[in-house]
């Protein structure tokens, strides 16, 4: 969630620094590390002893038992440690070791939305093979509780379900939620809220009348309201540790889930083989589960978003076309309007606005950005709050302020959830507000409750929105696709606050979230949703489906529009017959980690496959994974020519041609060969080769590429970038 974003990054830096010397200068006591060692091994063996042997050749005479924090060994092969940074580098230089790393903290990253994606609540299902479906959700738990997770009318767990119901302390499953983990606190319960928001996102059941106070109101239901859910409790309101992360990802490949929902991310781009979601989601992708993951709410930085690695689908936020605003009406007659999610009213009593914040010991800098107070000036009253990003202040206990309004001076931030009387005026409007409040003694005003009103330009890119490149592989365009992550409705847990804020006692069943988080959910139940549709289609043809679907959107002027969104914003019912895909084999993905400059042993322990750099790395034939958006790093005023080789596979009609057409860019010539395929058969594959010739360029650029026989259109952006 974005308003938390900062503060769980603070405390997660110092709770790291407590517990794991982190901030010790010696660098010598123990930290949580994460030692990687690739895929299971083929002879069935102890890992656990196998990882305690490891273990005590680094320890010497001490006994290493306690350190080992977790065994990995149901999916994949590592364990976590407490390490000092001598055993740290001793275990790294061992054989069989892919890699070891600290464990890093990671952080949290509907009624109308899906009818906006057009996934009414009309379109065809088919509820035996929805209902086949498990949903696992990497996140803060869930409360089971909920009537979005009711299973009245839901037959026996499927049987390729493998887990269990693990919940611990107060905590049952039932038809929909078959199986729950939890690897912090001492239960799978959802104290925060978070993992009941997406989890309900993604497959919740339906719920008529669902609402947030009256604002919001309709039926609530998730992407596959018939799929089954699995809940892995990674997180809590400190943020998501790695080795807990990797955990989770061990339990729900070999548990049998059948999609990975994972709304949380770090702060930076990180290497494929010490990122704790890239590794699981890798060994995932061996299995044939896709893993859908939150870009991250760090925007509009350039190179923000933290999930890059090829075999994840990378998720954006983008708006609806419903949003929120809230009204000020001052006692001179005049109205201003903002943005807020406001459940309360005045009942039309003007109240006073205090003209200042602070007294004498409050410096008056501080007063107006609400940093401090002087109770006997604000109690009961209407503050200002002239500085700030349109968020409210953590704690208002020592006074009691009528409402707050405050200037906001970032754009692109969605409406929060308040836990009083508030709203955020553009600065325009707040000088307004100003100049009424020094024009007489006894300034007034009344906060109206929240209204919806609709939003005309959606969708479009929210400024939180974590962006590209990967600098990680340039050749992967990141994120891959946008959906749905401003003022979400979703089921949410009554022990969490619905604002965050210790103030707010409030306890509700629904709460309006936004964040790459409740973007990623609605991807997530998509592709569950093609799933029941193409039972066989690999992780790479359902990702593919999705992208080469997602409709055309517009960037801002200031930035190329593929790095917020990549091919698009989804569109759910199209993918489900796209016509071609871009499939992607295991062996691609061994490939291009050999080309990227992983060695032959590394990638063997990784993927398992004997000998799989047979060919010596050639950094150029990265951009030849199968990819279906189509991206380089060239160098700033040279003249280049790069070649994109692609094959497509035909899962739509037996007899079909498709002709190639390209968005044409005056700075760039983009040729196809051949530039019609002629298929006869379904599941038959043909090739083509996209040539980019460009001279001298300064600036990042972008073109696409659209398949069409007629009634499909397969497209591919291209994304020419500079290197800086």
């Amino acid at each position: 969630m974005v308003r938390y974003s900062f503060i769980v990054f603070c405390v997660s830096f110092i709770l790291a620094c407590t517990l794991f010397s982190k901030c010790d200068a010696s660098h010598d006591n123990p930290k949580l590390y994460i030692v990687y060692m690739g895929s299971l091994p083929k002879t069935s063996y102890s890992l656990t002893s196998n990882h305690l042997s490891m273990m005590q050749e680094v320890f010497n005479d001490d006994d290493a038992t306690n350190s080992l924090i977790q065994s990995y060994q149901r999916s994949f092969n590592g364990f976590a440690a407490m390490l000092t940074n001598q055993q740290k580098e001793k275990l790294s230089q061992m054989e069989g070791v892919v890699s070891v790393f600290p464990s890093r903290k990671f952080q949290l990253q509907t009624t109308r939305s899906w009818d906006f994606l057009g996934l009414p609540k009309s379109v065809n299902r088919s509820p035996a093979k929805e209902s086949d479906v498990v949903v696992g959700v990497l996140d803060t738990g869930i409360w089971p509780e909920s009537d979005s997770f009711n299973d009245q009318d839901f037959g026996p767990v499927p049987k390729h379900w493998k887990g269990v119901c693990a919940g611990g302390t107060n905590f049952t499953c039932n038809k929909k939620i078959i199986g729950a983990r939890y690897y912090t606190d001492k239960s799978a319960r959802d104290l925060n809220g978070h993992g009941t928001h997406t989890a309900s996102t993604a497959a919740g059941n339906y719920v008529p009348s669902a609402s947030f106070y009256g604002l919001a109101q309709g039926t609530a239901r998730g992407g596959v309201p018939l799929a089954r859910i699995a809940t892995y409790k990674t997180c809590n309101e400190l943020g998501c540790d790695g080795a807990a992360i990797l955990s989770a990802f061990d339990d729900a490949i070999a548990d049998g889930v059948n999609i990975i929902s994972v709304s949380l991310g770090g702060s930076s781009q990180l290497p494929f083989h010490q990122d704790p979601i890239a590794i699981g989601s890798f060994h995932a992708m061996k299995r044939g589960i896709l893993t859908v993951n939150a870009a991250g709410n760090s925007g509009p930085r350039p190179t923000s978003s933290s999930s890059v690695a090829p075999w994840i689908l990378t998720v954006a936020a983008s708006t609806i076309d419903r949003k929120f605003i809230d009204k000020v009406v001052l006692e001179n007659g005049k109205t201003l309007t903002g943005i807020s999610i406001n459940s309360f009213t005045f009942n039309g009593t003007q109240i006073l606005i205090a003209k200042k914040n602070g007294g004498p010991k409050c410096l008056e800098e501080n007063a107006n950005a609400c940093n401090c107070f002087d109770s006997n000036l604000v109690d009961g009253k209407i503050i200002l709050c002239d500085k700030g990003h349109g968020i409210l202040g953590e704690d208002y206990d020592s006074v009691n302020p009528a409402g707050i309004i405050i200037q906001s001076r970032r754009k692109g931030l969605p409406a929060f959830v308040e836990p009083l009387p508030s709203l955020s005026l553009s600065e325009t409007d707040f000088q307004l507000l100003k100049s009424y409040v020094n024009s007489t003694n006894n300034p007034k005003a009344e906060i109206l409750k929240s209204e919806t009103v609709t939003d005309d330009n959606a969708p479009m890119i929210i400024g939180f929105s974590s962006r590209g490149p990967n600098t990680i592989a340039p050749e992967i365009l990141k994120p891959d696709i946008s959906a749905p992550g401003v003022d979400i409705l979703a089921s949410f847990s009554p022990a969490a606050s619905p604002s965050g804020i210790k103030i707010d006692k409030r306890s509700v069943k629904y709460n309006i979230i936004s964040g790459t988080s409740m973007a990623c959910p609605h991807v997530s139940g998509i592709a569950a949703y093609l799933k029941t549709f193409h039972l066989d289609w690999s992780p790479a043809a359902i990702k593919s489906a999705l992208m080469t679907s997602a409709q055309p959107m517009k960037g801002s002027e200031d930035e190329i529009g593929e790095y917020a969104y990549g091919s698009g914003h989804v569109n759910p019912i199209p993918a489900t017959n796209p016509g071609l895909v871009y499939d992607i084999s295991l062996e691609d993905y061994v490939q291009m980690l050999c080309n990227l400059g992983y060695n032959n042993e590394k990638v063997k322990l990784i993927s398992g496959k004997d000998n799989a750099c047979s060919e010596p790395p050639n950094r150029s034939l990265v951009r030849d994974l199968n990819y279906p958006a189509l991206a380089i790093d060239v160098e700033p005023t040279t003249s280049f020519t790069i070649n994109f080789n692609r094959t497509v596979t035909n899962v739509g009609l037996a007899n079909s041609t498709y002709k190639a057409t390209i968005l044409p860019n005056p700075r760039i010539n983009v040729t196809v060969v051949p530039k019609i395929l002629s298929f006869k058969s379904v599941g038959e594959k043909l090739s083509f080769t996209v040539t980019v010739i460009g001279d001298k360029l300064t600036t990042a650029l972008t073109s696409s590429l659209v398949w069409s026989d007629g009634t499909h259109n397969v497209r591919s952006p291209i994304v020419i970038d500079v290197s800086n």
